[in-house]
């Protein structure tokens, strides 16, 4: 068997490509458009109701099927 001579390249990189990566992130992060608190209140109490209602199905869901179990 012939041992094959593994080669590790370094990954170098210029400054230029560090700046021009944080001036990149920082015109991007301007275009960004956060939302209101009105919003996050909105979405927050939409999210908890429907987690509720996921709890409230599965509950039913495990009754009913416990009650089936049962009767077998």
């Amino acid at each position: 068997m012939a041992k094959e001579k593994v080669t590790k390249k370094k990954k170098t990189q210029p400054k230029e490509n560090k700046t021009s990566f944080i001036k990149n992130v920082r015109s991007e992060m301007k275009k960004v458009i956060f939302p209101s608190g009105k919003e996050v209140l909105k979405y927050t109490v939409a999210t908890l109701i429907f987690c509720f209602l996921l709890v409230g199905f599965f509950m039913l869901l495990n009754l009913g099927l416990s009650i089936v179990k049962g009767m077998f």
